[in-house]
């Protein structure tokens, strides 16, 4: 490397709000096992311009990278992604910003006319981006500009593989978060195997996209060794783990948890196809709690077949299947279940509409989950691309209309565009049995969760993790002003991972931020719990609260409600 550029320190963020992809943390793993010196921004809950521009100039006064990479996984990230880079470019013009994932590399060439942008890492980032913080002046897989102008896209040089993966996985957690609250905002990712071998017709990541834009025509199994190491790296430092792999058997995965104690973890597996119940019951004899997703493709057996017999839908279950695998899944009284499809498919009819209703209260009538949701429009999934060819119309299509798309969304909209029928009797009676099947599904997930309580409730702290940090390392020095650093912030988390950062000596006229509670709204919450440390009625802990904390009774039955409905206090 003698006379090149070396870029380090570098920067990862996600291209939209919420948590990032896990791909972020594989490749600051990797870089630091380079020598690279690799920081992550894994959570983003920035809503306006304003505060996008507050949080970036913090984390590069924070971080002074040399490189700024930003993962555009998901389509519906790219206006963000645009402005993030735009902001970026602002802050500092010395610094190199490389945008890489799916949705990059699917549209590479749009994004190239953009000059807020140095590089565009083609399918997977591992070499690539670390040649590019090496000064490579060929980093593989990258999108060059020629002397003229004119975009470069040489052939796919890297492209992983079971061979050629071993080397990556999760690794240095305790460098790469520049907050405790970044850190315990990862869900737990991880991830078994990469690409899929599927069509799907409503798929932007299906097989075809898979091969065009990473190179890789079959999905592969990543080695167990590279897999027990993200198992070892996670478990003493997340409460759950989720998956989301068709072809991780259950041999593969008990070989891949050897060695690793998961008894008190969660897990969530969202299972694509017909599932085998030898890995559902491994999950269920592994961990404390599992939460199995079985994704049908949509709710019409008729509808579903005659996707599959014309190869546009990956295998799926036929109902007596599904029915068996719920039936198979009610032995173990650790694991619940939830069926997901989609609605508004093609070749819907009267007949179709009718079966998933009734294959949707079936599955609630088995106390089962339902998830629904209204065929969405993904760049590159052969329904949006030939929606003619499904008598259908798409609100999007091609990188400007989606980017206008997402322009002109509001804070915190999260719609995207979707594909409708061209014939309105048919659109109008999909969108009314969709409305139907939701409601449906809402109503029986809300009796699920709901808690009654009055006087007599017997209820206790079922939180299973409390802990204590300085303010400064929970929300990162650059967050936080000196004055107020070494305050303690008290952080507990429900079983079901909702959180609570309770700040009681930090008085707001000193210090805000929305994700804290401060003075006395953190004194009332963490004085609650503490009431019900041992099984403790309702009325009895009222009666505490008046005295100790001086809060009304109806304000103080207010909190145990919010409590009960966050599971931090559950019925003794």
């Amino acid at each position: 490397m003698q006379g090149r550029r070396v870029l380090s320190p570098v920067l990862l963020i996600g291209a939209g709000t919420g948590e990032a992809t896990c791909g972020i943390l594989y490749l600051a793993g990797y870089l630091r096992r380079s020598g690279i010196e690799a920081f992550v921004r894994l959570y983003d809950g920035d809503e306006s311009e304003d505060e996008v521009t507050r949080s970036l100039e913090a984390l590069v006064a924070r971080v002074r990278p040399r490189l700024v990479g930003i993962s555009l996984k998901w389509f519906h990230h790219i206006h963000r992604a645009l402005l993030l880079a735009r902001t970026l470019r602002k802050i500092d013009p010395e610094i190199r910003i490389a945008v890489g994932g799916n949705t990059a590399s699917f549209w590479w060439r749009e994004l190239h006319s953009y000059d807020c942008f140095d590089h565009i890492v083609l399918g997977d980032g591992e070499l690539p981006l670390l040649a590019l913080c090496q000064g490579d002046p060929s980093p593989p897989n990258c999108v060059t500009q020629t002397q003229d102008g004119t975009p470069r896209r040489l052939p796919l040089e890297y492209v992983q593989g079971t061979a050629n993966s071993e080397d990556v996985y999760y690794s240095n957690f305790n460098d790469i978060f520049l907050s405790h609250q970044d850190r315990h905002a990862f869900s737990g990712w991880v991830a078994p195997g990469k690409g899929c071998g599927e069509n799907c017709l409503y798929c932007g990541g299906a097989r075809g996209n898979q091969k065009a834009a990473f190179g890789r025509a079959k999905p592969f199994l990543r080695s167990e060794e590279s897999v027990r190491r993200d198992h070892q790296e996670l478990a003493h430092r997340t409460w759950q783990f989720r998956y989301d792999f068709s072809g991780s058997s259950a041999g593969f995965l008990q070989s891949t948890w050897a060695g690793v104690d998961l008894s008190r973890h969660s897990c969530m597996y969202f299972l694509w196809g017909v599932a085998r119940m030898e890995l559902i019951d491994a999950l269920a004899q592994t961990f404390e709690h599992v939460h199995m997703v079985l994704d049908i493709g949509c709710f019409s057996e008729q509808q579903r077949h005659e996707q599959m017999r014309r190869g546009l839908l990956k295998p799926c279950a036929s109902d007596q299947q599904l029915l068996e695998l719920i039936d198979g899944c009610r032995r173990h009284k650790n694991l619940d279940v939830e069926v997901s499809g989609i609605a508004g498919l093609p070749f819907a009819s009267t007949a179709t509409l009718k079966e998933e209703v009734r294959l949707v209260e079936r599955v609630i009538s088995l106390d089962c989950l339902v998830g629904y949701q209204r065929l969405e429009a993904q760049p590159g999934a052969l329904a949006t691309e030939h929606p003619a060819r499904f008598d259908m119309v798409t609100e999007a299509r091609t990188f400007s209309e989606f980017l206008e798309y997402f322009e002109q969304r509001e804070p915190g909209d999260v719609s995207v565009p979707m594909l409708r029928f061209r014939d309105a009797a048919l659109e109008k009676a999909v969108q009314r049995t969709s409305e139907h099947v939701d409601a449906l599904a809402r109503k029986h997930e809300e009796k699920k969760q709901r808690v009654l309580i009055n006087g007599r409730t017997r209820l206790k702290n079922t939180a299973p993790s409390t802990l204590r940090f300085k303010l400064g390392d929970w929300l990162g020095e650059h967050r936080v002003p000196a004055k107020v650093a070494q305050e303690q912030v008290t952080v507990v988390r429900s079983v079901n991972g909702t959180a609570l950062a309770c700040a009681p000596s930090v008085s707001p006229r000193r210090f805000m931020d929305p994700t804290l509670d401060l003075g006395d709204d953190g004194r009332v919450l963490l004085s609650t719990l503490a009431a019900f440390e041992h099984p403790t009625t309702v009325a009895n802990a009222v009666t505490q609260l008046s005295a100790k904390v001086k809060i009304d009774p109806h304000s103080a039955h207010e909190v145990i409600e919010h409590l009960v409905n966050g599971r931090f206090l559950q019925p003794a």
